[in-house]
């Protein structure tokens, strides 16, 4: 039997630019679909409220570039009305993609040469 394994996200591609993310980033990951909420009745019953979520990916910290314009495309993104392709692989091997876009602020750090990242979408992110 295997095990479980973590570790870095390897890298992941927004509308098929590559992107190199820092080894120590501790990302947290959301699928998407719905959240449920238990509501109790007065006679002891509940009952469920499913509220539709989008996916997520945050904790991200990705190398910016200024000779390439990484900080410009990641703007441009944010500019776009329309979601892009976003594939994220973990060290696992494993692959998820979804169609979204980047959200929260848009600000790098002239120091690390890099950018704290949150990417998001509709529906849900997919194991392929």
């Amino acid at each position: 039997m295997g095990y479980a394994t973590g570790g870095s996200v390897e890298s992941i591609s927004i509308a098929g630019r590559e992107f190199s993310v820092s080894a120590d980033a501790d990302t947290q990951r959301k699928l998407g679909g719905f959240m449920n909420e238990m509501i109790a009745n007065g006679d002891g019953t509940a009952r469920v409220s499913k509220t539709r979520i989008p996916w997520a990916i945050t904790g991200l910290e990705i190398e910016i570039d200024d000779n390439k314009g990484d900080h410009e495309f990641i703007q441009d993104l944010i500019d776009a009305k329309s979601y892009k392709n976003i594939t994220v692989t973990y060290a696992s091997g494993a692959v998820y993609q979804g169609k979204g876009t980047v959200t929260g602020e848009n600000q790098t750090s002239s120091k690390n040469a890099s950018m704290s990242l949150e990417l998001s979408g509709p529906q849900k992110l997919t194991k392929q």
